[in-house]
């Protein structure tokens, strides 16, 4: 049976070090307990790692530790990415400030994920953005797309 595929943006890994939102931390933590029991394919890319290099030590530390921890494929930004990120300012579904909310659907389009998964509900979990993410994913040729929270995984007993 093919794992599913997951995306993680910025938002989800700087979650696992946030003592300033407890639940989403705790969410988080939960999250990666459950995607270090394996059953994913998880696609992390160039763009998350710089972001996530703007994070102060100690907690970028921790953080790069954490994610060392988890198997994963690094995608590089490639001209497709960009090509596909600039639709989504070009449909009015985010603004050029956004690019990189933009740079990480495109990457997860690119490399075949089934979901997105962000506590960015401002640019990326929202109706609107998928419902833009759906369109250009059937437009431009790409596999659909979930974009949801970390809650959003986590379905059962197991994950607590």
């Amino acid at each position: 049976m093919k794992k599913t595929k997951i995306y993680l943006d910025t938002s989800v890994i700087s979650h696992l070090d946030a003592p300033d939102t407890p639940e989403k931390m705790q969410d988080t933590v939960r999250l990666w307990k459950k995607l270090q029991r394996g059953g994913y394919d998880l696609v992390l890319s160039e763009v998350m790692f710089t972001e996530l290099a703007k994070c102060p030590n100690p907690k970028l530390d921790r953080l790069l530790t954490c994610v060392g921890k988890l198997g994963h494929e690094r995608l590089g930004t490639t001209k497709e990415i960009e090509a596909l990120a600039g639709k989504f300012i070009e449909l009015g579904i985010l603004k050029e400030k956004s690019l990189e909310d933009c740079m990480h659907i495109a990457s997860a389009l690119v490399s075949g994920c089934d979901i997105v998964v962000s506590w960015n509900f401002k640019h990326l979990v929202n109706v609107r953005t998928i419902r833009g993410a759906k369109v250009i994913a059937a437009t431009e040729g790409y596999k659909d797309i979930i974009i949801c929270s970390p809650t959003m995984l986590l379905e059962g007993p197991e994950d607590d």
